[in-house]
């Protein structure tokens, strides 16, 4: 009896030994290669499911940063540490949904499937079939499907596609989005769009798949995919198929339109799932009378791609698999949370206020800086510069080269990091502009200094591939060690920095297909469905010589309506270099016209 109570006290000793040991661990001050690890291994496990925004995964890691804050000293601001804001997560077709003619009733998904940018509704009309929609007059290449044939107030059949798809050098490529061709038919007065494709495009005729595109507005007409076969029948009384009618302009590369006798009946609904998600946001105030009044902030976004799929950002859209973002972005949460525990243990030789930021919906479309920074929870005018951590957990181990970005948003930058450098380990690589695709881009919109410190991509990127066991965890705490340093010598210079802005120097995702640009950073997260928001001015750019402003809200370019980003895209195309062209603003409520030289 006694030597069983013995073995019980001598287990429980041990169980609280090891326990105060773990407590320990999770409060040691110091950036540490475990507590790396231990946080990357919660946010990065596959119970949380790729901490989607909205989702119950999301909301799990959100739980655990805001934990993390609790465990040292840091006031947690906004709702006890979160602020809160709603994102478009899923979209789903409705109940009215349906297309018909004659006597035909079509099956969605089946027959006819909406697309995720049409417009909800009804539309009964006439059919004009308008080839492959384009309208093109360039020294190049010359195409009007529309000449000569009014479409005013009806449905208009489009190929999706190109008539060179299998050519080496696709002239026709920078026409061939779905939306460009939707917006040319608006233009030509159609009043809704069915979108066909050829057999050249897909010999299977498979439907379009229903995602959402990361916009809340929609094309302004209904628009629809419609199979080949039900094409043919609308066809049948001008004795015309699609794989014809393919083929006729594939070979002739002219237009080839012509009304066609038939009424179809449609309508389209899609619907949008609006998910809450959130910030999670804590303050270490600093000591100085005057200067714990100006804020540095240290942020990383927490969120990843969830189970992947089409439309989700994934690499492989095909592959359903969870996307534990171990690099992207647990890795950077991790080392703000230790950078922001080391400088709590220090509070008392902080000069200036840090509020350290785990941002949700990043990638969305930094929704979540981009909300913080148009509802702010502190003085926004006080913050005095940024540093936004993306994928810090892949240190090559033999260059030790990590790439800073925003060297050239302060004057102070480059000499700052020069010094930090010297006898680190860490080799350091400058990038000087303010824009990028991560949180910082918020922060230098609004005129504000930015650092944004990544170890780069690679080639598991945005794939389920992203886990735990490729982070390089001693080269992760070399970077938040240095990252430290750099915060710790912001927060107590006796100046701040002096703001410099910094143009984009890399080209858009649509690069190759623009001629020209107007020097802006279009607001992807606004919500207007009648104009394209202003995020930021890029200084010497034609915008900016044209008198345009951030937050002018553009609504058309060459008085041809712009509803959103694609609309916006899509006119530049159209657009030569050494044209001055007008471009319709709406300033405070306004509406002017500006004449920018391009």
């Amino acid at each position: 009896m006694k030597q069983t109570l013995f073995i019980k006290l001598a287990l429980l000793i041990l169980i609280n030994f090891n326990a105060g040991l773990f407590a320990q661990i999770q409060q040691n001050p110091e950036i540490t290669v475990n507590e790396l690890k231990e946080h990357i291994s919660i946010l990065a496990s596959d119970s949380l499911r790729g901490r989607k925004p909205g989702t119950p995964g999301g909301k799990k890691a959100a739980d655990y940063i805001r934990n993390q804050f609790k465990t040292f000293d840091a006031g947690l601001l906004g709702d006890d540490g979160f602020q809160y804001f709603n994102v478009v997560t899923e979209i789903k077709t409705g109940d009215n949904n349906s297309f018909s003619f004659k006597k035909f009733e079509g099956k969605l998904n089946q027959d006819f499937a909406p697309y995720s940018f049409s417009k909800n509704d009804e539309l009964k009309a006439s059919v004009v079939f308008v080839g492959y929609g384009f309208d093109i007059d360039k020294d190049s290449i010359k195409w009007n499907d529309y000449e000569n044939i009014d479409v005013s107030d009806k449905w208009v059949i489009i190929l999706r596609g190109t008539p060179d798809i299998n050519e080496e050098e696709n002239k026709y490529l920078p026409y061939a989005d779905d939306r460009d061709k939707v917006l040319t038919a608006r233009d030509k007065g159609a009043a809704g769009v069915l979108f066909v494709t050829g057999v050249e495009i897909d010999k299977e005729d498979n439907l379009v798949s229903l995602y959402f595109d990361k916009t809340k507005s929609n094309s302004g007409l209904p628009v629809i995919n419609i199979k080949r076969n039900i094409t043919d029948k609308i066809l049948e009384q001008n004795n015309q198929t699609i794989e014809n009618l393919e083929k006729q302009l594939n070979n002739s590369y002219k237009p080839a339109s012509f009304e066609v006798p038939v009424i179809v009946d449609a309508s389209t609904e899609i619907l949008q799932k609006i998910a809450r998600t959130q910030n999670v946001v804590a303050m270490i105030e600093g000591n100085d009378p005057v200067l714990k009044n100006e804020f540095v902030v240290i942020g990383a976004h927490y969120d990843h791609l969830g189970m992947g799929g089409p439309g989700s950002g994934s690499r492989m859209p095909d592959t359903n698999a969870v996307h534990n973002g171990a690099d992207d972005n647990a890795s950077g949460v991790a080392g703000i949370i230790e950078i922001a525990e080391k400088l709590a243990a220090h509070k008392n030789e902080l000069k200036r206020s840090v509020i350290v930021m785990a941002f949700g919906a990043e990638e969305m479309g930094l929704l979540g800086s981009k909300y913080f920074t148009a509802n702010p929870l502190t003085d926004f005018g006080n913050i005095k510069t940024m540093i936004n951590f993306d994928m810090i957990g892949r240190l090559n181990p033999e260059s030790k080269a990590i790439v800073i970005s925003g060297t050239g948003t302060s004057t102070e930058a480059v000499s700052i990091l020069d010094n930090l450098a010297e006898g680190s380990k860490i080799k350091l690589k400058y990038s000087p502009e303010g824009y990028g695709p991560s949180d910082h881009a918020s922060f230098y919109a609004e005129n504000i200094p930015v650092f944004f410190i990544t170890t780069g991509a690679h080639a598991d990127y945005h794939t389920p591939f992203d886990d735990i066991e490729i982070i390089n965890f001693e080269g992760q705490k070399l970077v938040a060690d240095f990252s430290y340093n750099l915060i710790f010598d912001i927060i107590n210079r006796p100046d701040k920095l002096t703001f410099k802005a910094a143009g984009q120097k890399k080209k858009s995702k649509y690069g190759k297909k623009l001629k020209v640009t107007l020097g802006i950073m279009p607001d992807f997260t606004s919500a207007q469905e009648n104009g394209l928001a202003v995020g930021g001015i890029t200084p010497g750019k034609p915008a900016e010589n044209a008198g345009m402003l951030k937050d002018d809200l553009i609504i058309a370019i060459e008085g041809k309506p712009v509803k959103n980003i694609y609309d916006y895209m899509n006119r530049l195309k159209k657009i030569e270099p050494g044209q001055i062209i007008t471009v319709d603003i709406i300033r405070n409520g306004e509406k002017k016209v500006l004449l920018v030289n391009l």
